[in-house]
């Protein structure tokens, strides 16, 4: 890569910066220009590349000059490069953060793509990849920032980061945004966006770009013109460019066949050095893509007694071999790489030499055995562990819940294969014994690791059905690292499969002893998790860091109460009772049949109660936080959680809560109801409600109040009606104010009660209980919900009292009465639903410095943006208030626009809203050029639409194709209709060909306030001349028309005078398309405003254009 190399920008000037990123490798938009290239260096450049080695920044730029000197073609553009560019450009328009995907299965060309859009972006962005530890998302935040803003204010640059990790993107999003609210920035332009490119094998189809190993109709002769080309230059020597050919073929089995011919015969006994080299680089490369071996260490192989190393190069050495490897440098500081010319050569030669009897797991053995003799380097140590440990995804095929009906589509998910591809292959094509045998080696090769012992405990669990085995290596890998709660899992996981596949008709004792064991390893599990911290967390040295709480040992607990419960219930029903704690074991001993169980009497007597606490916990856990925003948890943890709770605690839904609350023995330490859906019946409800108010009587418990109260809240959402009023909101209220001592329910409820909807209330305290809430949760639960994201529990709705209160189920029940399926939450589609905007209050807000606040009066109380991209613009807003576990939090944030009152005075208000530009979906135009005016052409299906090109908006209810062109305003200014006004927006030639818009939105470009509306007009031309109207509807963007007839039209805006009107110069260059021909040389061009005064003119933007762009 080109780290090091200078940075300037496209629209900079003569500013140039020179500076080095640790993280990040910059890519100079002037790479190379002007610089005297040895040709040498060149053509190896060159040669590596198309016999295999990863591109180089060089490559490109030799491809670029090649074709300008009219002796190559162009670098092949693969189908997904148009997508990718057009995609990144589109991002241009969203604020701040945005994302663009590609994925590639290994071999086919996607590091290579990904460079090329990079590359031919440079001038447009800066561009950067990151090299870096993707763990170190602080620093990469300040770099990437740090690249935006370099020259200063005027010289800001998008940043274009490419990088191979999509797991940090919303912690980076985060991180970035948090810098550019500490440093100050004001910016409309976006700050980064990140270019995920992504080897996998398996992807859910989605809004991504994937390159599969296969080349389209469109891209064979591009590559058969370059084959041409590459014979013309450089001979005979292109039949060693097995990287290019084999994309060139198609991905010919039969070519990489021929290829790796020389590979057989293969002896089995005292194979030459370079067959075993052949063997482990390919072994290496087929399951581990993108690892390599350095050419020191492959030299290595070749020493003994009376060799002087360095005697032969490594090329001379591997002869006939040669071919089929490739020896490359990163970059001019890193150590000389050897690998395979290609993935499909690596995976043939492995599939040759298992077929002559060097199997895989010979190879296997062989490479630990003779590359791991001495200290492993950590990347090597890393492929290795990859190799041998790592788990791949696959799609698999499943029916949505719908399926008990027999209408369901069938849903593609993904799923985490067993063992890695290499293990999984050995057992396939040699034997189980024989993947032990190997993990069993690694494990003792590197005998301080942790991961080996752990893969081959699963192996002899899994597969060989040892667990006497299993649970030896479980407990290596656990003592290699004590602290390490996910390693501690395993030996958990064991005792638990044990017990699964234990006979139905086992002796009880051998149950409960086996049972005795898998929860004591789970409680171990359980308590290290507890004594791990998140990475926000300081290392101490001691304190194991995980970002992820692992609840592993806690869900395991309760799988093995249930196997527990089957197993043993199956066998006399009198377990059942002794289970549920509804009779000691002591009194049944001669009903179970063996008087040695009472030894158990202590596991026995804790089941229950250990049962409801975590359960307890859990439900919490899924009911406040989910995996990430776009992916709930498995099912089978929400099945498993019912199920036990159900076998110990309660058979009817209620009756546990009922019975406690009649025993007054409630767990009030926390809201047991809070927020909490447990499907409770309406009855069970009331019941529930009448035995939490005797217990309020009783106890002084603001919790117990709390859960009086939200008990009341569910019932009411579902509209039943209540068995009395609730009588303890006076007694609650009484109760203020809280404190961070009690609990983030508490804090809720108080929040949804005293949320202000008018001038009155007490605005301080709202703001004080917000913090409030906030370090209530940091104690309660931060350290378990940490990295989860955090749901929506309830909002504030536009009734009064206790009913304006709503539950996120009820928002999610109208919105599948309208819907087949419920979008994510991120997309926030539930809140443009008529129905559920009919429920739920508008708050008004403020955007400020990247902060949302809600404003009630001249009170601003700052919330939490569910969307943080729609914190890029300071702006009036409006939005839902929902209420995670946190504190509040804002949803389908909107701008606010202006709106006449009745009496024809300017007003703000809930109703006078504009779509975000989130609401409106852009599309692409067809361009099509008649007498050098280009036309633009569109359709769509009913919807709120946006064209990408003018930002014209418009509005269907049915599918609707027009075209549009810009019209000059030059003939028109001068006409007597328009003398007063001055243009405010482009002039739009509009042709409705088939459909009707029920709305059309004209864009201006003025910096529109609720001051100037009524200066706003919009100029008709048709057959009888010109003639000015005033606007309709003014929104900060646009001008709304309802009904339009159609003919050129465009917004113009008055003049009065001493009347300055601001203009948005971004909006207005938008508009302007320069063309230039047979041009001699670059031009600069430059767009200045006329003053007051002819003499004085602003430069308000600059550009450059090379000769080489021109037509």
């Amino acid at each position: 890569m080109a780290s090091g190399l200078p940075l300037s920008t496209a629209q900079s000037g003569d500013h140039e910066v020179r500076y080095s990123l640790s993280l990040l490798d910059v890519l100079n938009p002037n790479q190379f220009e002007g610089k005297s290239l040895d040709a040498s260096l060149c053509q190896q450049t060159e040669e590596n590349f198309y016999r295999g080695a990863p591109p180089q920044w060089l490559n490109f730029y030799i491809s670029e000059q090649l074709e300008s000197d009219g002796i190559g073609t162009p670098f092949i553009q693969r189908d997904g490069y148009r997508k990718l560019v057009e995609d990144i450009s589109q991002r241009q328009k969203h604020p701040l953060i945005s994302t663009v995907k590609l994925y590639h299965q290994t071999g086919c060309g996607g590091t290579t793509l990904a460079m090329q859009v990079l590359w031919d972006m440079r001038k447009t962005f800066r561009c950067a990849v990151l090299t870096g530890s993707s763990s170190d998302i602080t620093n990469i935040a300040k770099e990437v920032v740090h690249l935006f803003t370099d020259g200063g204010q005027g010289h800001q640059n998008t940043v274009l980061l490419l990088l191979n990790d999509d797991q940090i993107l919303e912690n980076l999003q985060h991180s970035i945004m948090m810098e550019i609210t500490e440093q100050g920035i004001d910016t409309l332009m976006p700050v980064v966006i990140f270019f995920s490119c992504i080897r996998k094998e398996a992807v859910l189809q989605g809004d991504h770009v994937i390159l599969k190993p296969a080349l389209s109709d469109k891209e064979k002769p591009k590559f058969n013109e370059k084959k041409e080309e590459l014979h013309r230059r450089f001979g005979s020597k292109c039949k060693q460019f097995h990287g290019f050919n084999i994309l060139q073929t198609n991905f010919s089995q039969d070519y990489v066949k021929q290829a790796c011919k020389v590979i057989c015969p293969v002896p089995r006994a005292k194979r030459p050095k370079r067959i075993q080299l052949v063997g482990f680089l390919s072994l290496l490369i087929a399951y581990v893509p993108g690892s390599y071996l350095l050419e020191n260490q492959c030299l290595d192989l070749f020493k003994h007694k009376d060799y002087r190393f360095g005697e032969l190069p490594l090329e001379d050495r591997m002869k006939p071999f040669s071919h089929l490897i490739i020896t490359f440098q990163q970059d001019t500081r890193s150590e000389i790489r050897v690998r395979m010319a290609h993935p499909m050569i690596a995976q043939c030669c492995t599939e040759l030499m298992a077929e002559a009897g060097v199997t895989r797991s010979d190879t296997a053995r062989n490479f630990l055995t003779h590359l791991c003799r001495d200290e492993v380097p950590p990347f090597l140590l890393g492929f290795i562990k990859d190799m041998l440990t790592k788990r791949e995804m696959t799609i698999k095929e499943n029916k949505n819940t719908t399926e008990e009906h027999h209408w369901g589509p069938k849903r593609t998910e993904e799923e985490q294969e067993k063992f890695s591809r290499l293990i999984l292959d050995i057992q396939k094509k040699e034997g189980k014994n024989e993947s032990a045998s190997v993990l069993k080696l690694a494990s003792n090769t590197f005998d301080q690791n942790p991961f080996f012992p752990q893969a081959l405990a699963r192996f002899y669990c899994m597969e060989l059905k040892d667990y006497n085995q299993a649970e030896l290596w479980a407990s290596r890998a656990k003592k290699r690292d004590p602290q390490n709660s996910f390693i501690a899992d395993t030996l958990g996981q064991v005792h638990k499969s044990h017990l699964k596949y234990t006979e139905s008709h086992v002796d009880p004792k051998k149950i409960l002893q086996l049972a005795t064991k898998a929860i004591n390893a789970f409680k171990d599990e359980e308590q290290l998790a507890e004594n791990e911290q998140g990475t926000d967390m300081k290392e101490d040295g001691k304190t194991k860091v995980t970002r992820n709480f692992n609840t592993s040992g806690q869900f395991g607990y309760l799988q093995v109460c249930n196997l527990v419960y089957d197993l043993l219930v199956s066998q006399n029903e009198t377990w059942r009772k002794v289970l549920t704690k509804a009779v000691p074991i002591n009194s049944v001993l001669e009903l179970l049949g063996d008087k040695k169980l009472l030894r158990f009497n202590d596991l026995i007597n804790s089941l229950r109660d250990e049962v409801a606490k975590k359960c307890d916990f859990l439900d919490k856990y899924l009911s406040y936080s989910k995996r990430d925003m776009n992916k709930d948890d498995p099912s089978y943890r929400y099945e498993d959680l019912a199920e036990c709770y159900r076998k110990y605690v309660r058979k009817e839904k209620g009756a546990d809560v009922i019975r406690k609350l009649e025993q007054n023995v409630v767990d009030t330490s926390s809201g047991r109801l809070a927020c909490i859906d447990r499907e409770y019946s309406e009855s069970a409800l009331k019941e529930i409600i009448t035995q939490w108010e005797e217990i309020c009587l009783r106890k002084d418990s603001v919790t117990a109040l709390v859960n009086y109260i939200f008990a009341h809240v569910m019932l009411m959402n579902r509209r039943a009606v209540l068995p009395h009023e609730c009588k303890s909101l006076m007694a609650f209220k009484k109760k203020m104010p809280l404190s961070a001592d009690d609990s983030p329910e508490c804090h809720m409820l108080a929040l949804l009660l005293y949320w202000p909807t008018n001038d009155e209330g007490n605005y301080a305290s709202v703001s004080q209980l917000i913090e409030c809430m906030r370090l209530s949760y940091e104690q309660a639960y931060k350290k378990h919900l940490r990295s989860r994201h955090l749901c929506p529990l309830f909002f504030i709705g536009k009734a009064q009292g206790l009913n304006r209160i709503v539950h996120r189920k009820i928002l999610e029940g109208l919105f599948e009465r309208n819907n087949d399926t419920i979008q994510d939450w991120s997309r926030e589609n539930i809140f443009k639903d008529p129905m559920v905007q009919d429920r739920l209050l508008k708050v008004d807000g403020v955007v400020r410095n990247y902060r949302l606040y809600a404003t009630v009066g001249d009170t601003v109380i700052q919330v939490d943006a569910n969307r943080r991209n729609s914190l890029w613009k300071h702006r009036q807003v409006s939005f839902y208030l929902g209420f995670t576990i946190r504190g509040p939090v804002a949803f389908g944030i909107q701008t606010k626009t202006a709106e006449k009152g009745p009496s024809g005075s300017l007003k703000l208000g809930a109703c006078s809203l504009e779509m975000d530009s989130s609401d409106w979906t852009k599309l692409e135009p067809k361009v099509n050029t008649v007498d050098e005016v280009h036309i633009y052409s569109l359709q769509s299906e009913a919807g709120h639409f946006e064209c990408s090109v003018s930002s014209l908006r418009w509005v269907c209810k049915k599918k609707v194709s027009f075209k549009y062109h810009f019209s000059s305003w030059d003939e028109h200014r001068e006409k007597p209709s328009c003398v007063d006004y001055m243009p405010a927006g482009p002039l739009l030639d509009i042709t409705v060909t088939s459909g009707k818009m029920e709305e059309v939105h004209l864009p201006h470009w003025i910096d529109h306030n609720s001051t100037i509306s009524d200066m706003f007009a919009v100029l008709h031309v048709d057959t009888s001349g010109d003639f000015v109207k005033k606007a309709p509807q003014v929104t900060s963007s646009h001008v709304k028309l309802c009904q339009p007839t159609f003919f050129p039209a465009g917004v113009m805006i008055r003049v009065k005078l001493g009347f300055p009107v601001k203009v948005h110069y971004e909006a207005l260059i938008h508009y302007f398309e320069v063309f230039l021909r047979n041009a001699d040389g670059d031009y600069n061009l430059r767009l200045d405003s006329e003053g007051k005064k002819k003499s004085r003119r602003d430069t308000v933007w600059t550009c450059t254009i090379r000769k080489e762009s021109t037509l």
